[in-house]
């Protein structure tokens, strides 16, 4: 993921440098498995756990001639092994996968851990703004179109409980990639003890697979990204309907706009949705690892690496890009301006026409039947509305004459009454105040 994107925490996590830092612990925690068990000299494991991890340069410089990024590695951190002779025993027993697998699992325990708990935040941030417009009324839409009054914070009370939705999923794929294997060339410890891999396991918090190959199979990595994915469409949804509400024609919502910003090089007035239309835009490049990622599953017989090129690029753009997406998606709804004046005036604009569903509902317990009296009836009026401009409950009125029915301003006048349809959402609001 490329700078702009890469929060300084998610980018320490997948740097080169941390990555040889973890390459270093886990083979150092095999050698102090060997030592314990007598096969390898103790005065070997001191000098190796004193040795810097080596640079990226260094590393880098060797990989050049050999090709291979684990031998690379092996040679620059033995070259600051004093004496060299004692890097003699780092990797003893393990073959490439067990280091790379084992410090993968480290750095996606890790990244998740980052974005989790920037989820706990949105999803706070989430549930109190939807608290705090639990009484906003606004115009529901199905296809872009009026529906029925609603209120703004039903519509956040979704994305609060989709977003807890999509960070316990995550938290469960937590657990599925936070497994480890040193079992050996082909997985069958022919030269080192499973006990090496249980202390190992132990040390580091992760879990042995239950079984491996040379690699740990990517079930749970796929699991893992497929979990991110959901949580990034999520956060798209979000912006979706944030860009819906700044649209000059609905003006019901407006993104932050910092002093000095601008919208346009060539418009002054321009005041656009960008941090909605980035998080639209990021979501697509984190459902875009899924795919290759999944393709990791099925490799040659116990391994080939025709995984390994993708994993170095989806793995960490898959979670870079999440956890950006994360901390844009606070700062948009800690700012996010709530026009409820305007969300009042579109309510309205309609002359009453979201309010047919129950004029319809009033018609029918007056006795007309539904399919060939009320609704004709009530649609006819509805278009009369759209094509006239003319109030709804006027036309109501004239076609109910026409039909030889008297209407009940009373009732009516209840049936008009936009709180009505939100009463029932109360039981809802007092349980999203217990969400965490």
């Amino acid at each position: 993921m490329i700078g702009r994107y890469t929060l300084p925490e998610m980018g320490r996590v997948w740097s080169d440098a941390h990555k040889y830092e973890l390459w270093c612990q886990v083979e150092t925690l095999v050698m102090e498995a060997h030592v314990a068990a007598g096969v390898v000299p103790a005065d070997a494991l001191t000098a190796v756990r004193d040795a810097p991890a080596p640079t990226p340069e260094a590393v880098a410089e060797i990989e050049a001639v050999t090709q291979h990024d684990v031998i690379a590695f092996l040679s620059a951190w033995a070259d600051n092994t004093k004496p060299r002779d004692a890097a003699a025993y780092v990797h003893f027993g393990m073959t490439s996968s067990d280091l790379l697998d084992t410090a993968l699992a480290l750095q996606l325990v890790e990244a998740t851990d980052l974005i989790l708990e920037k989820s706990d935040r949105l999803v706070a941030v989430l549930r109190d703004h939807a608290l705090t417009h639990r009484a906003t009324l606004r115009v529901g839409r199905t296809h872009g179109i009026h529906g029925e009054p609603d209120v703004w914070g039903h519509r956040v009370a979704d994305f609060a409980y989709a977003v807890a939705r999509s960070r316990d999923r995550i938290r469960t794929a937590r657990e599925a990639v936070g497994v480890m294997a040193i079992s050996g060339s082909v997985g069958t410890y022919s030269n080192i003890d499973p006990a090496v891999e249980r202390y190992v396991a132990d040390k580091l918090g992760l879990k042995p697979a239950e079984v491996s190959t040379q690699v740990v199979i990517r079930d749970g990595v796929s699991e893992w990204v497929a979990a991110l994915a959901i949580m990034a469409t999520v956060l798209e949804a979000i912006a979706l309907e944030v860009r819906h509400g700044q649209r000059t024609e609905v003006r019901e919502l407006w993104e932050p706009f910092g002093k000095g910003q601008k919208g346009s090089s060539a418009m002054p007035h321009k005041k656009n949705p960008i941090m909605s239309e980035r998080l639209a835009g990021m979501a697509r490049i984190v459902r875009a690892q899924i795919v290759p990622v999944m393709e990791g599953i099925p490799l040659w017989h116990e391994r080939d690496i025709s995984h390994s090129s993708t994993e170095r690029i989806a793995l960490p753009d898959a979670c870079t890009a999440l956890d950006y997406m994360l901390n844009l998606t606070i700062r948009l709804m800690n700012g996010l301006v709530v026009d409820v004046e305007r969300m009042r005036a579109n309510l309205e604009s309609t002359g009453g026409l979201i309010y047919t569903s129950t004029v319809l509902l009033e018609l029918v317990e007056m006795g007309l039947s539904r399919d060939t009296e009320a609704y004709p009836l009530t649609q006819r009026a509805a278009m009369k509305t759209w094509e006239t401009g003319r109030p709804f409950r006027e036309t109501l009125r004239e076609e109910a004459a026409g039909a030889g029915l008297k209407i009940d301003e009373a009732r009516l006048d209840e049936a008009c009454r936009p709180e009505r349809f939100v009463a029932n959402l109360s039981g809802m609001f007092d349980r999203l105040a217990e969400l965490s």
